[in-house]
């Protein structure tokens, strides 16, 4: 069974048992006051367990399974026998990296509270559209398929303004920056893991691009 779906799992029984049990949410919900007085670190972390309703946890998963069992994979080829620790180190890190903004804003804000793996699973995808820029993505609003990096320069563009904008009640900041936190990581990785230049890959292949 891959690491993919092992975190699929149990973010879906926990997810579920919390949509029944206030309890369990409000105890690993994202709290900022409760980190900063009380200094539930852990909060970082296990707010990406639990999700709003079962739309939102879907639509997660099933994002984080279409682009994860894929990087997952190309983690091993990479990074030998270190693909799966790093992989896991990539999803867990960038959790905690998309929401120290948020922590930054909200620390005092005892009316605000984030959950969901969304920053986790932009991470992720972008480090997928990293790996591969070309490769070609649906959007809802646009039929035909396009190449990963402009659907991903799009995506950072929506996310920035909704961000600056404080639309829906969403935290996108949480979603913009675990985007940028998977491909810095996973630079990173590439660069005392790998004997491949992740970037320079990543540029060679956005030059080679033609409509």
């Amino acid at each position: 069974m891959s690491i993919t779906l092992i975190i699929i799992i149990i973010t879906c029984v926990i997810s579920f048992t919390a949509f029944s049990n206030q309890k369990i949410t409000d105890r690993l919900i994202f709290y900022p006051p409760a980190v900063t007085n009380d200094k539930q670190w852990y909060r970082f972390f296990s707010c990406a367990l639990i999700h709003a309703d079962t739309t939102h946890l879907i639509f997660n998963m099933f994002s984080f399974y279409s682009f994860g069992e894929f990087v997952e994979g190309y983690f091993s080829e990479i990074f030998g026998s270190l693909g799966p620790v790093l992989y896991i180190a990539l999803y867990v890190i960038s959790q905690f990296l998309c929401l120290i903004p948020t922590y930054v804003k909200h620390k005092e804000d005892y009316y605000y509270r984030s959950l969901g793996a969304s920053g986790a699973v932009s991470a992720i995808i972008f480090a997928g559209i990293f790996l591969f820029p070309l490769q070609r993505l649906g959007l809802l609003f646009i039929p035909i398929p396009i190449p990963g990096f402009i659907f991903g320069f799009i995506y950072l563009g929506i996310t920035a303004y909704l961000d600056r904008k404080g639309a829906g009640g969403i935290n996108h900041s949480a979603h913009l920056f675990g985007a940028l936190a998977g491909i810095g990581l996973l630079i990173v990785f590439g660069y005392a893991f790998s004997d491949q230049d992740l970037f320079q890959n990543f540029i060679q292949q956005i030059r080679t691009f033609s409509f």
